[in-house]
């Protein structure tokens, strides 16, 4: 009875504490290919768009209707899906830039229904 009465109590404590968060959110703020040019390196962006291309290793092409960007997904965010050319997909990534340029370290890929 004591656990369950102090598993609750953390949890609303828990609760309160993220609720009274005012800074910004690692969910990252809907983009284009296009706006991520003007975005700050280490911010979180969502890309809604299709991945069109396996470049090398973990680097795919995506694509929007504004263009195209080099994106970075490892093994694990993939999770045994397969995505084709044509599936259209949700990226939650971070910009960064390499030695070819910037391009989106992507931390969650969901499929589009």
């Amino acid at each position: 009875m004591k656990k369950i009465a102090a598993t609750m109590l953390l949890a609303l404590l828990t609760s309160t504490a993220v609720a009274q968060f005012t800074g910004p959110s690692a969910t990252g703020g809907a983009s284009t290919v296009a706006q991520i040019e003007e975005a700050r390196l280490g911010s979180y962006v969502t890309v809604t768009g299709h991945i069109v291309a396996h470049q090398r290793s973990d680097y795919f092409t995506f694509r929007d209707a504004t263009g195209e960007i080099r994106v970075e997904i490892e093994r694990s965010v993939w999770r045994n899906r397969p995505i084709a050319p044509e599936t259209k997909v949700t990226l939650l990534a971070e910009v960064d830039r390499g030695a070819a340029g910037r391009y989106l370290w992507v931390k969650s890929l969901e499929v589009v229904d």
